[in-house]
């Protein structure tokens, strides 16, 4: 199933019934008095979050839905029905936005969570209501209420623990694939990676941990460079952010320090929150190093990077690959006692 994290769609809860000016009707039963009933409610538009469902594709197809009206009232105070409501299933992690005012209505957090994003309008009141001793034989009534009419952006967040990020080819796909059950595409060109994945890591019968891939970022990207920056939502939600960096670029003329360093910027520009999350610094590809050069390689590396990014800190530093698992397991391990604590 193709992978969508936006949608907007169009809702209309139903408008409410009109109460009935009636008045009771028998044989030998003389001014049987006003016995006009209530109009129904109209139907209401629901959201609920379904943790089965990890895609908005469905609200790309179809994008408007229009609840039911509520029935009219009816003379021997007969209420209308009321019309059927709306549930609309959305993946649990939807940020449900008012499309007009951009406010943010509701973060779908929770499986099962419900939230009524258009109200169906109330049924108008039959003339019974309205009698009194002074008028005995009322024809007032009331038109039932407005259904709530709304435009809305859905944002898909995915859940995860920690977060992936770095340049086009680092590895990062490679990574999720060495320690987790996920199975992105690999290949030897840049953004391989077109939509986030999830993979679960478990490091031991008792423990494990979610994981997010999302597409490589580059500089300039909060000008809409590559991919841009949109995807970055998706690490929002995450605890620690891992800093994958390819030690061995394939294009000898990328200069690995400085568009690492440039990553982080990009980071800052999009959301200072998210910029100040703990972040991993991870040296990958280390198995196209030969072993006796790569202590010296790392080494001059960190002595390099660091001198570039003097206003960036990193809780920790990690040198792995991701190809043949090198240095994943105790990567792991040690995210995990972060998570737990």
């Amino acid at each position: 199933m193709k992978f969508i994290d936006e949608a907007r769609i169009e809702v209309v809860a139903g408008d409410g019934g009109n109460g009935s000016a009636s008045f009771r009707r028998e044989k030998f039963i003389e001014r049987g008095g006003p016995d006009g009933g209530d109009g129904g409610r109209g139907g209401s538009i629901i959201l609920v979050a379904d943790e089965n469902i990890n895609t908005l594709v469905d609200y790309r197809f179809v994008k408007k839905y229009v609840a039911k009206k509520g029935e009219n009232g009816r003379g021997a105070d007969r209420y209308g029905h009321s019309g059927e409501d709306i549930y609309l299933r959305v993946p649990v992690g939807t940020v449900v936005i008012d499309y007009e005012s951009g406010v943010t209505l509701i973060d779908m957090d929770s499986h099962n969570q419900e939230y009524v994003v258009a109200k169906g309008g109330k049924g108008g009141l039959g003339n019974l209501h309205f009698k009194s001793s002074t008028n005995r034989a009322p024809r007032k009534t009331t038109p039932g209420e407005k259904g709530e009419h709304k435009t809305l952006k859905l944002e898909l967040k995915v859940l995860a623990d920690v977060g992936l990020l770095g340049l086009p080819n680092a590895g990062k796909s490679t990574f999720i694939r060495a320690v987790s059950a996920a199975r992105p595409r690999v290949a030897d060109y840049p953004f391989t990676t077109l939509h986030p994945n999830l993979g679960v890591v478990r490091v031991d019968n008792a423990r494990s941990f979610v994981i997010a891939d999302i597409p490589g970022l580059i500089e300039g990207a909060s000008e809409g460079v590559g991919l841009g920056f949109k995807f970055l939502r998706h690490l929002q939600r995450t605890k620690v952010l891992l800093h994958l960096v390819d030690i061995f670029p394939i294009d000898e003329s990328i200069n690995i320090v400085t568009s690492a360093v440039a990553i982080t910027q990009e980071l800052k520009k999009y959301d200072e929150e998210l910029y100040n999350k703990p972040r991993y610094l991870v040296i990958n590809k280390i198995d196209l190093i030969p072993a006796e050069e790569r202590n010296k390689y790392v080494n001059n590396f960190i002595i390099e990077f660091k001198k570039y990014s003097t206003n960036t800190d990193f809780s920790k530093i990690f040198v792995i690959s991701g190809i043949n698992g090198e240095g994943c397991k105790e990567l792991c391990y040690d995210l995990m006692n972060l998570l737990e604590k």
